[in-house]
């Protein structure tokens, strides 16, 4: 019995221990989702001005760049997935990675598919099955720069302008986890490239209530415009896609954490509960020792 209440006090003990872990993580990732959220947010008046410059030279001129000409029979694409660099985040990695699973088995049916991994969750996966890689990126699943981004960016634009007899893709696509509350973070499939730049400019109206047409002008010429701003566009989108992993990772881990800290509340209540019933029949059954022992000690003297 003693060694019983021993084994219950000491998971009491180790159960509060990771409770405490578990707190603290929660405490951290509710305090990070916030500065995510605000990232996002600054983020979003540049994607705007670089959507809005980016339709302008789309609409107003008839230039017909690679990475805005969409193939008709694609014969390669390449799916990037975002996963986490760390675990205890509930299941935020394992629906990225099981829409990609999806997506990758819809387009297998006509094509072949590249898969470019960020985040070592993905990548462990992955490599565990014997799948072929084309790309890694790790180490910033839940604090993205736009150096990481650009960086993703060189790499697929340089394989969607490679020919596909050499290697090359005719489409990308991202797999990410788009935050929408708290509580809410739901795997989004999007077609990176070729472009669908749908954001066109709006018209302005002048005071008697008629739009105001503009006549615009790309120097040097709209092709060499398009050289530049396309990149940025790209790596952009990345970016955006990433800070939104990001906020969904953090808001994931702590629902996830406080789900475990409320759990290991319950199961030290539990494991108290049994102890102080362990206790309560140890003193028991020494009261009983004790009476039965002197009741006997009482019987052998009379008997006397």
């Amino acid at each position: 019995m003693a060694s019983n209440l021993r084994e219950l006090r000491e998971r009491r003990n180790s159960v509060a221990t990771t409770q405490k872990i578990t707190r603290a993580m929660e405490l951290i990732a509710s305090s990070r989702v916030p500065k995510a959220q605000r990232k996002v947010r600054a983020a979003s008046p540049y994607a705007e001005e670089l959507s809005r410059a980016v339709s302008a030279v789309a609409t107003h001129t008839h230039e017909h760049h690679p990475l805005t000409t969409p193939v008709t029979d694609p014969v390669r694409s390449g799916v990037l997935v975002i996963t986490s660099d760390r675990g205890l985040a509930g299941a935020y990695s394992s629906n990225a990675i099981k829409a990609a699973e999806e997506l990758t088995a819809t387009l297998s049916a006509e094509q072949e598919v590249s898969t470019y991994l960020c985040g070592r969750k993905g990548i462990g996966y992955y490599e565990f099955r014997g799948r072929p890689i084309a790309e890694t990126w790790s180490g910033f699943s839940d604090a993205p720069t736009y150096e990481n981004a650009r960086r993703i960016a060189d790499r697929l634009i340089k394989d969607f302008l490679t020919p596909t007899s050499e290697g090359g893709l005719d489409e990308i696509h991202i797999v990410y986890t788009q935050f929408r509350s708290m509580l809410v973070q739901t795997p989004r499939v999007v077609r990176l490239l070729p472009l669908e730049v749908v954001d066109a400019p709006e018209e302005e109206v002048d005071d008697a209530g008629e739009e105001i047409f503009h006549e615009y002008r790309f120097e040097p010429d709209p092709e060499s415009v398009l050289d530049n701003l396309l990149p940025l566009y790209v790596a952009n989108r990345i970016q955006y896609v990433l800070l939104q992993s990001a906020a969904s990772e953090l808001a994931s881990r702590q629902r996830a954490m406080k789900s475990a800290t409320d759990n290991a509340e319950q199961l030290i209540g539990t494991l108290s509960r049994q102890a102080n019933q362990a206790r309560q029949a140890a003193i028991t059954q020494e009261i009983t020792e004790i009476v039965g022992g002197s009741a006997a000690l009482s019987d052998s003297t009379s008997e006397e």
